[in-house]
């Protein structure tokens, strides 16, 4: 098990306090450039482990910088506390991505990131909860982090407490059947504490999503299905911290994020390639230019 990094928290905590202060605009500037950093980590990351979902990683990074440094109430420094927000990454092939976000907020040192998929290493091709802290649930398998998540939102309403429970799902994961068994039962249950991410970013292993199985039209489906539906573009800052206030509805808040895979990194960019291509030295020489 990994263990908290007390100088890493403090600067989250002193950048949290900076960005929750800010004017609009401030606030906006400071969170793309937080998220400029983790994509740059991101990359040295799977550089380092030449592996890992690069393409997923870098179009799910701005909604995790914005969850984490501006919406989910949570403590770094007490990964455990009782009343936590919790954020479950479903599709949990695009670890690296959330393992980079939550070094920089210091559940543990970012000097463990260049250990990424090594052998014995906790920081796993797939999250673990009982290895890395911050981790809320052992994902990997997609079409599991939904049903978990409906499971956190309805025990914390069973028990009164107000936190909230965030799970990110990639597009391509909405094939899977108990998605929409879920999104029914959180729905019947008005889970109004629970938001569901969709990475909209209309690629998947190997194709579009619209030529796999087609999904739209999403936000009409999942309207359907009981959802208060908020759609945006999941690399506008703005919209995104306007997309993750609080349900007035009483019903679960689905955010249909329209990204872009391999968001950042010009070459990489809307091509399914990338889903879990591994750069070249050169490659990432000319991406590190692009974001640092």
């Amino acid at each position: 098990m990994l263990s908290v990094d007390e100088a890493q928290v403090a600067r989250w905590r002193g950048l949290r306090d900076e960005i929750s202060r800010a004017a609009a605009a401030e606030k906006v500037s400071l969170l793309a450039a937080e998220a400029t950093r983790h994509r740059a980590d991101n990359l040295r990351t799977i550089d380092a482990a030449q592996q890992g979902h690069i393409g997923g990683d870098m179009s799910i990074t701005d909604v995790l910088t914005t969850l984490y440094y501006a919406v989910l109430d949570i403590d770094p420094g007490d990964p455990d506390a009782d009343g936590r927000d919790r954020l479950v990454l479903s599709k949990g092939h695009c670890a690296a991505a959330l393992y980079t976000v939550l070094s920089s907020c210091g559940y543990f040192s970012p000097s463990e990131l260049p250990t990424f998929m090594a052998p014995l290493s906790p920081l796993n091709g797939h999250p673990n909860r009982l290895k890395v802290p911050g981790v809320e649930a052992n994902t990997g398998p997609l079409g599991h982090g939904l049903p978990i998540a409906t499971g956190i939102a309805k025990a914390a309403k069973l028990r009164g407490a107000s936190n909230r429970v965030f799970v990110l799902l990639g597009d391509g994961e909405l094939q899977e059947g108990s998605n929409w068994e879920a999104f029914m039962a959180a729905s019947h249950f008005k889970l109004d504490n629970l938001v569901a991410v969709v990475d909209r970013n209309r690629l998947q292993q190997g194709a579009r999503t619209e030529d796999t199985n087609s999904l739209d039209p999403l936000p009409e489906r999942l309207s359907a299905f009981g959802w208060e539906v908020r759609e945006i573009d999941g690399h506008d800052f703005t919209q995104l911290l306007a997309a993750f206030t609080p349900s007035t509805s009483g019903r679960p808040v689905a955010v249909v994020a329209h990204t872009i895979k391999g968001k950042g990194i010009s070459f990489m960019e809307d091509d399914v390639a990338w889903h879990h291509k591994v750069p070249s030295p050169e490659q990432v020489e000319a991406a590190l230019k692009e974001l640092v």
